[in-house]
């Protein structure tokens, strides 16, 4: 019983230091995701625009969040890591090219609501992200 509560105390300690890490490397990602995708859609139709720019910040964010808030470093691991990032990527691309497929059927005269839909698609799948990088991509670190 008292390991059961000192693993959970240090399980509670590592997600109390892990998410405010976590959040601002999430906030300069959705930037940059944002910021890629303005530039790309005045030159690709949205859901390709989405694709390109959310796959380049993904692999950065997976870096990042590899070395800041978990704390691993080196090159051992790093290529599954990726790897196993951009399954959770793929889980954020189903939620934001979904959101901009609503946005399309339901409004497609306002253009200006796809960057709307894909602040609430990036933070669903923030939580989303958390979880899999926590639990199964960095669950050793």
């Amino acid at each position: 019983m008292a390991q059961r509560v000192q693993t959970h105390a240090r399980r509670t300690a590592g997600v109390a230091r892990q998410l405010p890490v976590f959040a601002v490397i999430g906030v300069l990602s959705t930037a940059a995701h944002l910021g890629l995708f303005a530039v790309l859609r005045s030159a690709l139709e949205a859901q390709l625009a989405n694709l390109v720019a959310l796959l380049v910040t993904a692999v950065a964010n997976t870096a990042a969040n590899r070395r800041f808030t978990f704390g691993v470093r080196g090159a051992e691991g790093a290529t599954r890591h990726q790897l196993q990032g951009l399954a959770a990527f793929l889980a954020g691309l189903a939620l934001s090219s979904g959101a901009l497929a609503l946005v399309h059927r339901n409004l497609p005269d306002a253009p200006y609501v796809e960057i709307g839909a894909l602040i609430v698609a990036n933070g669903a799948a923030t939580v989303l992200r958390f979880t899999l990088l926590r639990r199964w991509v960095f669950a050793e670190a």
